[in-house]
């Protein structure tokens, strides 16, 4: 325990010096503010509370942001560690890989938990401070906050991976943006794009409810929009919510961050220093 947390603090003071709490703090305190400033006009027609609004909000937020955020903090972990040099000497200490490898997610996972919670923060205080009835999405907002964390760990991993696999950090970043522009943003295209080639045919009723699961992004979005009863605010793929059970979502958004993690030690250990 003391060599990751050694290893821990260490990444963090690194992510310090190179600006990533800063960017992380701004950009989800900017953005939450943002949206819970706009999110009351909707709220007379839905029939809810302001904060349940801001909710399904921030959840897209948080599908494109934190898996962004938490790409470009760990592209060049270990990529970037053999470019340097310096991966011959960490690997020459008593540490094995796992637990460098947890040291870094601790650090990384600290730097989102903070982002989140500033953001959500920010968002809750402003929309109790201007709707009484607003404290009743708290439960949902806990939830957001927490399965956004364990969304970060998913991408946190897979960005481990991607970086054992390209040992150069150019080919790394290459390969971070690729996955995010693959998973969060062509993903869901390519699905509608299928539904509509599909015409109520086997996809659309049985393929499409697994291919959303399949994708982390997708899960976590269906999962707090379901739990939350915010499906009247989704749009898109996320207005497919009611037709998956709660409990598929759930177990997706739980078991992604195992899977992430464990293709990223398979990735480190076929590293050589």
């Amino acid at each position: 325990m003391i060599r990751i947390l050694s290893t821990a603090g260490t990444e963090f003071r690194i992510a310090l010096r190179n600006r990533w709490v800063a960017i992380a703090l701004l950009l989800m305190a900017v953005f939450s503010l943002v949206l819970s400033l706009a999110g009351s006009a909707p709220t007379g027609g839905l029939g809810v509370d302001r904060l349940s609004v801001t909710v399904a909000s921030l959840t897209s937020l948080s599908v494109y942001l934190i898996p962004l955020l938490a790409l470009l903090m760990s592209f060049d972990a270990i990529a970037g560690e053999t470019e340097r040099g310096t991966l011959p000497l960490l690997l020459a200490y008593p540490i094995a890989r796992w637990e460098i490898l947890l040291g870094k997610l601790i650090a990384h996972l600290a730097i989102l938990s903070l982002a989140v919670l500033l953001g959500h923060g920010l968002a809750a205080a402003v929309a109790i401070s201007t709707d009484d009835t607003a404290i009743q999405g708290l439960p949902a907002l806990a939830r957001l906050s927490w399965s956004s964390v364990l969304l970060g760990a998913t991408f946190l991993g897979a960005g481990y991976a991607l970086s054992a696999l390209s040992r150069r950090p150019s080919g790394a970043a290459g390969l971070a943006i690729g996955l995010w522009l693959g998973l969060v943003v062509l993903y869901d295209l390519a699905l509608l794009t299928a539904i509509v080639a599909d015409n109520g045919g086997w996809f659309t009723t049985t393929g499409f409810p697994i291919a959303l699961l399949a994708n982390p992004a997708d899960a976590f979005r269906l999962f707090n929009l379901t739990a939350s009863g915010a499906t009247a605010a989704a749009a898109g793929v996320g207005g497919a919510a009611d037709a998956i059970p709660l409990w598929q979502s759930l177990s997706s958004v739980l078991l992604w961050p195992l899977a992430a993690l464990a293709l990223a030690a398979a990735a480190f250990r076929k590293v050589t220093p």
